[in-house]
């Protein structure tokens, strides 16, 4: 060989008509792995040589399959263990390796049975041998493969004597370029092959133009960020104004009981919600307001007859990490009307809430909300289902369904459902409804202006847009990073 691997790979293929890697592996004595990179490297020299990828399935020898082709199956050397006389079956499990299979084998073959009476094995056949044909296939198995039933191959797999190996390599054939000597081509114009016009008779290497270039290394957007940005870009084409949500502790006040949510609501207990243990409470509550709350709250009041219960100050002052930024929307409210002239708004947010949820394929413990809230005189149900089918048609989802629901503070409420074709069903992304008098009337809003909103979650629309089934695969500790940089930009 003339000690260029590459050159000696040529010559093999020159001597053929066509030639596989494994047998220029074995002609060479080089490893088959280090052929192949030769043969990736002659591919891209202008039509050189021919390659054709192919697939070789082969029975191999296991550690234990080449001591039964050694000495002799379990079976056989459990039949040759058994005197004419008899044994005890105790005795004869100590003669040979792996007997219990051994013993199996020979009675489910006939050699052997156990003589009840004396409980002792005793020989079936009145023959000094029988034929060792496990043995005779694994001494065969390299030299003659296919002499061997496939029924026989997948037991011998079973009983992991053999197993199978899958080997891949390439077919060789001459290319219209052929040549056993490889020319380097040039890679780069210099301005010396211009200048002595060297260039004329010099090769270049083709110009790859499918390559792509080199990613640099450059953080990345989450996707439900990408999301995010999406959905806040569609309120602001919308007319929105964004409000301010960046207190993620609340008190309970603004949490619940400025929404008419009664203080045994079960949202308030602490399966449903996470409490503070330090500070504990806040007395961030306007104390005109509160006595209105109150007042609605336990004796009722602007039409309603309330809950008729002993609304507790203390419970209302209790802190807690806010689980609706509805809590935001109603600080908002209160301050639209105090002490100026009611003007329509249309508000929104996007940001963290906090629920004491058990974990599963579409919920969290802390998650984003989006927020809308419009607020008008003489709006209508009609008018929170018509901008709901405009945001989420902006959103590129026309399959919406909408649910009767029950909300403390809204009312008539909604559950707004999408189809998430991943997971090939209807999938919850929203609640939505019409704040009650209730709610709004405490906070000196006109009787006439009535007040449109709806809650979507973040992470679900994100599901559908990039095709994630499990909620847990975007965020927490099963997360596949790769997403983050993978995932395209958000255009809906």
């Amino acid at each position: 060989m003339s000690g260029n691997l590459s050159e000696d790979v040529l010559k093999i293929v020159n001597d053929n008509e066509q030639v596989d890697t494994v047998r220029i592996s074995s002609i060479l004595g080089e490893d088959h792995q280090k052929v192949v990179g030769i043969v990736k490297s002659l591919q891209v020299l202008d039509d050189l040589v021919v390659v054709e990828p192919l697939t070789h399935t082969q029975w191999i020898l296991t550690a234990e399959g080449a001591e039964v082709a050694k000495n002799g199956s379990y079976e056989v050397l459990i039949f040759n263990a058994v005197p004419s006389g008899g044994i005890a079956q105790a005795e004869l499990m100590k003669t040979v390796p792996n007997a219990k299979i051994g013993f199996s084998k020979a009675m489910s073959k006939g050699w052997i049975s156990i003589d009840k009476s004396t409980n002792t094995v005793v020989r079936k056949v009145e023959v000094d041998s029988v034929e060792d044909e496990v043995q005779r296939h694994l001494q065969q198995l390299n030299a003659n493969e296919d002499s061997i039933p496939a029924k026989c191959k997948q037991d011998y797999s079973k009983r992991k004597l053999i197993r199978e190996v899958i080997t891949k390599s390439f077919l060789l054939k001459k290319g219209s370029k052929f040549s056993t000597s490889i020319s380097k081509l040039e890679t780069e114009l210099t301005p010396e092959m211009i200048a002595d016009g060297s260039w004329k008779n010099v090769k270049f290497k083709a110009y790859n133009f499918d390559a792509l270039g080199q990613i640099s290394q450059s953080g990345n957007l989450h996707p439900v960020m990408k999301v995010r940005s999406e959905f806040r870009q569609i309120f602001l084409e919308m007319g929105f104004t964004e409000m301010p949500t960046n207190n993620y502790v609340e008190n309970s006040f603004w949490n619940f009981d400025a929404l008419f949510q009664p203080q045994q609501h079960p949202a308030r207990d602490a399966h449903d919600t996470f409490f503070l243990k330090d500070p504990s409470t806040s007395d961030d509550m306007p104390s005109e307001y509160l006595q209105k709350v109150k007042t609605v709250h336990s004796e009722g009041g602007y039409g309603s007859v309330g809950y008729k219960y002993n609304w507790s100050v203390d419970e209302a002052r209790k802190n807690l990490l806010r689980t609706h930024t509805t809590a935001v929307s109603a600080r908002m409210l209160y301050k639209l009307v105090d002490g100026r002239e009611f003007k329509p708004v249309k508000y929104f947010s996007i940001d963290r809430v906090f629920r004491n949820e058990t974990l599963d394929a579409t919920h969290l413990a802390e998650f984003f909300q989006v927020e809308g809230v419009v607020a008008d005189y003489n709006l209508t149900l009609g008018n929170l289902i018509g901008i709901l089918h405009e945001f989420f048609k902006k959103l590129g989802i026309e399959e919406l369904k909408f649910k009767p629901a029950y909300n403390p503070y809204t009312e008539p409420s909604m559950e707004i459902f999408c189809y998430h074709r991943g997971l090939q069903k209807w999938i919850e992304v929203g609640n939505s409804g019409m704040f009650r008098p209730e709610m709004l009337l405490p906070m000196g809003l006109p009787k006439n202006v009535n007040v449109i909103a709806w809650g979507l979650s973040l992470e679900r629309p994100t599901m559908v847009k990039y095709g994630i089934n499990n909620i847990r695969d975007m965020v927490g500790p099963k997360i596949n990073l790769q997403i983050v940089n993978d995932s395209p930009i958000c255009r809906f």
